[in-house]
């Protein structure tokens, strides 16, 4: 690896909330690099590419922007990928690595991940979205919620965080049940968890929170069949990916009442499109993706990336993206 001495054309996409900048120290690059920040989202394959012909470099956000095969092969000036997060499915890593593209990451904290899932368990749980809604327009108090004490808690995946997540849960007083495709009971009961089959895991649950990474065997996983399976007292709450629920099943499950609500944190498009009919389901807390979103996740990701651009620039060694 050799220093490069030209400054580098540096594009930062989807930063949303415009922090990139703020949350990080880029001085580093000062006269190495062109930083150029883009806040929206583009969606489309050719608008991306025709958006990052210029740059030698671009930062992504976790899973925000895909940067598959047919996007990196048009990107002739590519060189450098600097993703936040220690994995990131939705680059294509092989095809970068044809093309002599580093791709580069950094650390990531699953807490706010675990602390945003009980937010959307205690919303749901006690409509509280509906109930401060109705409130700040002259009511009070609509609905009647439920407690979580010596309730089930359903764990689809019991890897870092739903590990965590069913720890939080017996310091409820639930009672945590666990399945997935590879778990064994002596690594459910190593968590204080009891492994149950897949369909007494949506049967028995009061909460259902999905704890996944999406690959093939997990999309579509919770699909209709599961969803009939579940009490009609019982919430789903997703802050993993969404395509591992099948949406229409969920739309048409909230809509006739054959689950009592849901807490989404991620969908199958990101943004959430405005007419997706997610967007009027009843009984829902819905949120856009913030489960990573922390003003400290984001320095430290920020922070790396700019730690990892600095050192590729110098050529000395770097944080790989590894999966």
């Amino acid at each position: 690896m050799t220093a490069i001495k030209t400054p580098l054309s540096v594009a930062i996409l989807d930063d949303y909330q415009n922090v990139a900048l703020e949350l990080a120290d880029w001085s580093p690059l000062d006269g190495r690099a062109r930083i150029t920040v883009f806040n929206d989202h583009l969606a489309d394959p050719d608008q991306v590419v025709a958006r990052l012909q210029p740059f030698d470099a671009v930062c992504v956000m976790r899973e925000r922007t895909p940067l598959p095969k047919a996007v990196i092969d048009r990107l002739p000036r590519l060189k450098l990928i600097a993703s936040t997060g220690a994995r990131n499915a939705s680059i294509d890593a092989a095809a970068a690595a044809e093309r002599g593209i580093t791709v580069v990451n950094t650390g990531y904290d699953s807490s706010p991940t675990i602390e945003l899932t009980w937010a959307l368990i205690l919303a749901s749980a006690r409509h509280i979205a509906a109930e401060n809604a109705a409130l700040r327009s002259g009511g009070w108090q609509h609905t009647v919620g439920d407690g979580l004490r010596d309730k089930t808690l359903g764990i689809l995946g019991l890897g870092r965080i739903g590990s965590e997540v069913a720890r939080i849960g017996k310091a409820f007083g639930m009672d945590a049940i666990a399945w997935s495709q590879n778990l064994t009971p002596e690594k459910a009961a190593a968590q204080g968890v009891r492994l149950v089959s897949k369909d007494d895991l949506f049967a028995k649950a009061d909460v259902l929170t999905i704890h996944l990474v999406l690959g093939q065997r997990t999309r579509g996983l919770v699909g209709a069949a599961e969803l009939a399976a579940m009490k009609p007292s019982a919430i789903l709450v997703n802050t993993s990916r969404g395509p591992i629920v099948t949406e229409s099943a969920l739309v048409t499950a909230l809509a006739t009442g054959s689950i009592a609500g849901a807490g989404l944190d991620v969908y199958d498009a990101e943004p959430l499109p405005a007419g997706n009919p997610l967007r009027g389901a009843p009984n829902t807390v819905l949120l856009p993706h913030l489960g990573y979103v922390t003003e400290g996740g984001y320095r430290t990701m920020y922070g790396q990336i700019v730690e990892n651009i600095a050192a590729w620039r110098a050529g000395t060694p770097l944080r790989v993206l590894t999966a």
